[in-house]
């Protein structure tokens, strides 16, 4: 009896130690950058800016002592649909008139005509539309005119085991994968820190790239470390949170298993003992 006693209650305490070890995520994979714990590191990082593609929409204001001039070549706020929202989430009765670039780049400026702005960034789209309205006399260096691009609908997507997932808009032209996670509130602890995925459009060609945000070093030098318009990033769970989704949630590794087995043992040995 003694003997069948030790037996089970050394059943239970394994049983036991199995459910925790199997219910808690392992620490290693937790905490980011680990290749640089104790020690200084300097990594050398990309210069990445974002550049302007067909589909994107953005507003051009032109600034300058001379009204007249301003008026001709700024397009006038529209009325927005009753109950529609800002992109800042708030609530306006206006919103700024846009110009979408075409599937060639171009954008069709109001007195002037077709402007190409593919493939240059804020600051160069803005120093090539003052240029075009300087050569063509529509203003005058006199007056001091000011061009100012900013994006309108450029955004990208985060996925997954994050605090809050959801479409968040571009606000910088430099924004990184850090940047954009912290705009989602982190990854939740059941986030897989190892394999964090970036989905990008190219052209015709969609690629997948993977990111170890517990390397320093294979994050910064990640060709998605700077993300771009319309990219999509995806936190996949982890294996903890991968077993709580099971069907049933009773499979052999779940701690729903561990913990029934040892209430089993338990009832045994509470029969036995009586």
């Amino acid at each position: 009896m003694i003997k069948t006693n030790l037996f089970f209650k050394r059943m239970l305490i394994l049983a036991l130690s199995a459910g925790a070890l199997f219910s808690c995520a392992t620490p290693d994979k937790i905490a980011y950058f680990q290749d640089t714990a104790g020690q200084d590191k300097t990594i050398n990082l990309p210069q990445a800016t974002i550049r302007l593609q067909p589909g994107d929409m953005i507003s051009i204001v032109v600034n300058t002592k001379d009204a007249e001039s301003a008026s001709m070549l700024n397009l006038p706020y529209v009325a927005q649909r009753l109950g529609a929202a800002s992109r800042e989430g708030n609530y306006s009765n206006q919103q700024m008139s846009g110009y979408t670039l075409d599937p060639n780049g171009d954008i069709d400026f109001p007195i002037v005509g077709k402007i190409n702005l593919k493939g240059l960034t804020r600051s160069e789209a803005s120093a090539k539309v003052k240029k075009v309205l300087l050569d063509n006399h529509l203003v005058s260096d006199v007056f001091n005119p000011v061009v100012t691009v900013e994006f309108m609908n450029l955004g990208i997507s985060i996925m997954g085991e994050v605090a809050r997932p959801g479409h968040f808009a571009l606000n910088k032209d430099n924004l990184n994968i850090l940047d954009a996670l912290s705009m989602a509130g982190d990854l939740t602890i059941y986030g897989n820190r190892e394999n964090v995925r970036v989905i990008r459009t190219e052209g015709d060609v969609q690629k997948t790239y993977n990111v170890d945000l517990t390397s320093a070093e294979s994050t910064l030098n990640s060709p998605v470390y700077y993300l771009k318009q319309d990219d999509i990033i995806y936190v996949e769970p982890n294996d903890v949170k991968m077993r709580q989704s099971t069907v049933n949630g009773n499979n052999v590794r779940s701690t729903a298993f561990w913990i029934s087995l040892a209430s089993l043992f338990a009832t045994i040995i509470s029969i036995i003992t009586r």
